[in-house]
């Protein structure tokens, strides 16, 4: 999707949305403008110049390096093959290929309308009407994005709640957020897209109602992603797949060949990792470029704490597990959970804020205070977790980590404390 220019969008939609909020505390501001093309240039002048700079370092300045700038495939274990029938062969090989947004099987993909998170963000215009398909993160991404900059949203979910992937919590309350901003339709499927005669296109849409037809200017694809292993040859190299797709790896990131690494094969990011994040990616990256150097001194990824973050309106941003996985979790080791949900209108920053949607929601073992999980939904949520992803990481108990150190007052970091506070205790040195 590219996490970097995402977020050069979300920061000027954030601006361009404050005016909303700042009304109902009493200072009036007014959106006159949103320069599409300007925000859209500034972004990608700089995104573009890295992106060159990097291939040219590759292919002209940097030592050693050889840089083939076409499509290709595994044709053995150890050996691939060019577009043009160069033969690249190696004994160590990292596969980094990625993955690419699925386009489902609808009437009217081909359209020039129809975008996807790969296109959209280099349009030539702000629409006026979208419809986007999906209801996973990047749909609320860019559903805030361009409904921040005036357009009319439309959101298609085939399944209910949106965000179901994430807590229950978190997904119901996104949710009920995202319909008082957008046009979310639940349990609602997209049969076909035709062109109007006047560039517009025709959806229909089957949902809980029946079926409906809906005039938009351009539909964003934002069903999911799929890994590029189907586009490298890895059949004719006997690689191990998930069902999905994704390569297996062990946790030194060495691609599987029958179960048992592929000596001198290894996998890092979208194409092999349970996880669609750059920070991941970074992650496996240091650990594949340790062992590659130090065959004898292997490092494992560490894969126990992965953080994400939605930036859209509310944000939301969750580390370890959700309370489902929690209840399974405690109940298979016969340990009690403690739940504590924590709302930002709680504390006096919240209270200043006025604010009726954000909360931070804590899962720990009730005896030892262990976090197991943490969501928070609402203002800087991906930086107010990052203290219990740190506690998760360094074994901190929630009372420890609560009562140990100084919160600042009357920082929004209080609703932090106060949720650590809040979690049940089973023993005086848990969290209480």
């Amino acid at each position: 999707m590219g996490c970097i220019p995402t977020k050069m969008f979300v920061y000027p939609a954030q601006l361009a949305a404050a005016g909303a909020d700042a009304a109902r505390l009493g200072v009036d501001q007014t959106l006159e403008k949103v320069h599409w093309r300007d925000i859209r240039d500034r972004i990608f002048t700089r995104i573009d110049s890295i992106s060159e700079g990097g291939r040219r370092y590759r292919a002209e300045e940097l030592e050693n390096v050889t840089l083939y700038e076409q499509h290709v495939r595994f044709v053995s274990g150890h050996a691939l093959e060019t577009d043009d029938g160069q033969r690249i062969t190696a004994d160590q090989i990292v596969v980094a290929a990625g993955s690419r947004p699925v386009l489902p099987d609808i009437p009217g993909m081909d359209l020039p309308q129809v975008h996807t998170s790969d296109t959209v963000m280099r349009i030539p215009d702000l629409p006026g009407r979208i419809l986007i398909i999906g209801g996973g993160y990047i749909a609320a991404e860019f559903g805030f994005v361009f409904s921040a900059f005036g357009a009319k949203v439309t959101m298609a979910a085939r399944s209910a709640p949106l965000l179901r992937a994430m807590d229950a919590t978190i997904a119901e309350r996104f949710t009920e957020a995202a319909s008082r901003q957008w046009d979310v339709r639940l349990g609602t499927r997209v049969t076909s897209l035709t062109e109007n005669p006047d560039g517009s296109v025709r959806a229909q849409l089957q949902g809980p109602g029946g079926g409906t037809a809906l005039d938009t200017d351009l539909v964003l694809v934002a069903t999911g992603r799929v890994p590029n292993t189907d586009r490298l040859g890895v059949g004719a190299a006997g690689f191990d797949l998930r069902p999905d797709g994704r390569l297996v790896v062990d946790d030194y990131q060495r691609v599987l060949r029958n179960g048992k690494p592929a000596d001198g094969v290894w996998a890092l990011g979208d194409v092999s990792s349970d996880y669609q994040l750059k920070h991941v990616a970074n992650h496996e990256a240091r650990t594949v470029a340790h062992n590659l150097v130090h065959p004898d001194d292997l490092r494992r990824s560490d894969h126990r704490f992965v953080p994400s973050a939605v930036f859209s309106s509310p944000q939301i941003a969750s580390v370890g597990l959700t309370e489902e996985e929690a209840c399974r979790d405690t109940e298979a080791r016969g340990v009690e959970l403690a739940l504590a949900v924590q709302e930002y209108g709680s504390t006096a920053y919240g209270w200043a804020m006025e604010d009726t949607t954000g909360f931070v929601k804590l899962l720990a073992e009730k005896e030892t205070g262990r976090l197991l999980g943490a969501h928070i939904m609402g203002h800087e949520a991906s930086m107010l977790i990052q203290p219990l992803i740190q506690a998760m990481s360094f074994g901190l108990d929630a009372r420890t980590m609560a009562s140990g150190q100084y919160w600042i007052h009357p920082a929004l970091t209080e609703v932090v404390e106060n949720a650590l506070l809040s979690l049940p205790s089973g023993t005086a040195g848990a969290a209480g």
